[in-house]
């Protein structure tokens, strides 16, 4: 997928290819000298490579009853293209094969050892424009293996199956894929088909999941959303984690995807101390041997096992979930009004202010319309006052979930037309695509207002990976005196 940026997996995981089109003219595909000092040679635009005559008789061939133009599809103007492109470098790549050029009796008895051409046969291949019919020649011998167009391959990869994991990543089911294929463009594939081209990034996804981690992050924050998921032959609600990171430079990064196994004996997915155990297993495999503060919304089990794998972590109950399970009983007028209230609890100077302020709200009248959420805070007291310990910018960094906030809910948005997945790879594959989607589309926005601005944007490049942290020099300074030696 190559409007796709893949840089999240790391340059040695996912590094990609150029793209760039072989020059014209025997133009340096290389990088030439152009206009300029240092430019690079400019391209012969295509225009000008092409008779007029050519191009009146592709309009003509490609305009339907109603006498507009087919640009994709069966007959259309760029399948034709995409058809002489085809068949003249199937020749010259049967011509290589041959040693000769065709007609050119001379050559036949030179390194074609006594083979020929040998007609063509037709065939019909997928392509990113519609089904495509060729002529594909062939030789006497049978020796000649086209390396474009291979034997038994019933499309041509590359534009067609970037297209296909482009529509998967934002969301398409593989039906969806397939009737917008067929009705777009004519292409007919099958299901399996289209499985196999979204699969075959599973390998990058794996070397995702597995890269090598940084030894240290200041803060690691924990977040899930809900999937359906076939487990055990029974369909079932499963929350996928997503776990994102701020490095010592004070970059986000999205560190991994889990999704809890369902034991065959059982019937839900568990998330207890077995899970969060293999959870913090896979970050040590993986190079991190520290982290200051774990940032999560009361997971069972969770505290344990990150005590145990870092038993220095401080864990910090989320205070943005605080806020919504105390709200979550509150009625939608009284709301705002409440808030307000909860306010005074998570400003407050220190711990000792803070319970004042929390036994202030127990004693008004919203607390006693709402005792629900008077416990929420009861409940998660010692969780919560680690927080309450720093100095507004560590506090703004811990509260301040935007970013992974953000990113679940461009992630739901993908993941809600899907009616259930077949299993945790196909979760893990879609949100991984889905993440770098969300992260490209990002970056291309922001290039677009800075190139039709002309002036930069104070809005980061990035969703989350690679964003840095506003005010973080100060944050750090205070996270060091807290934690001496462990950051830096």
């Amino acid at each position: 997928m190559k409007s796709v940026n893949r840089g999240i997996a790391g340059p040695a995981a996912l590094a990609g290819g150029s793209g760039a089109m072989p020059a014209a003219d025997g133009e340096s595909a290389g990088g030439g000298q152009g206009p300029g000092p240092g430019g690079a040679a400019a391209r012969v635009p295509l225009r000008q490579l092409m008779d007029d005559r050519l191009l009146d008789a592709l309009l003509e061939r490609s305009r339907d009853e109603a006498g507009g133009l087919r640009l994709t599809g069966e007959g259309s103007m760029l399948g034709e293209l995409v058809k002489a492109v085809l068949e003249r470098a199937l020749e010259a790549e049967l011509t290589a094969h041959l040693g000769y050029e065709k007609n050119d009796r001379a050559g036949r008895g030179g390194g074609g050892a006594g083979n020929y051409r040998n007609g063509t046969i037709a065939k019909t291949v997928q392509t990113g424009v519609g089904p495509v019919p060729l002529a594909v020649p062939r030789d006497r011998a049978g020796t000649f293996e086209p390396l474009l167009v291979p034997k038994r391959a019933g499309r041509v990869a590359g534009g067609l199956d970037d297209m296909i994991i482009s529509l998967y990543a934002h969301g398409m089911s593989v039906r969806d894929i397939l009737h917008h294929l067929e009705q777009v463009y004519g292409t007919q594939l099958s299901h399996e088909t289209v499985s196999r081209i979204t699969d075959a990034v599973l390998e990058e996804v794996r070397a995702w999941q597995s890269r090598p981690l940084d030894p240290v992050y200041a803060v690691v924050f924990l977040d899930a959303i809900v999937v359906k998921v076939r487990d055990n032959q029974v369909v079932q609600n499963k929350p996928a984690y997503t776990a994102v990171g701020i490095d010592g430079d004070g970059e986000k990064h999205v560190l991994g995807i889990w999704l809890a196994k369902t034991a065959p004996e059982t019937a839900t997915a568990g998330e207890g101390a077995r899970f969060w155990n293999s959870v913090m297993t896979d970050l040590r495999n993986r190079g991190v041997r520290d982290i200051l503060i774990a940032c999560c919304d009361g997971l069972a089990g969770f505290e344990d096992a990150i005590t145990a794998a870092f038993p220095a972590t401080v864990v910090q109950r989320c205070v943005v979930h605080l806020i919504r399970n105390a709200l979550r009983p509150v009625a939608r007028r009284d709301a705002g009004e409440v808030a307000k209230e909860l306010r005074a609890i998570y400003t407050a100077p220190d711990a000792e202010a803070a319970f004042d302020a929390l036994a202030a709200f127990a004693a008004s009248p919203w607390g006693k319309k709402y005792p629900q959420a008077v416990r929420v805070w009861e409940q998660a007291w010692d969780a919560f006052t680690p927080f309450l310990a720093f100095s507004p910018a560590v506090r703004k960094l811990l509260y301040t979930t935007n970013a992974i906030e953000s990113l679940n809910y461009q992630l739901r948005k993908v993941t809600k037309a899907r009616g259930h997945f077949p299993s945790d790879d196909a979760v893990v594959k879609l949100l991984w695509l889905a993440i770098i989607n969300i992260e490209d589309k990002r970056a291309r926005e922001r290039l677009a207002r800075r190139q039709q601005t002309g002036k930069r944007s104070d809005q980061p490049a990035r969703l989350v990976e690679g964003q840095r942290v506003m005010g973080w020099r100060e944050a750090l300074n205070e996270l060091d005196s807290a934690y001496p030696g462990r950051l830096r």
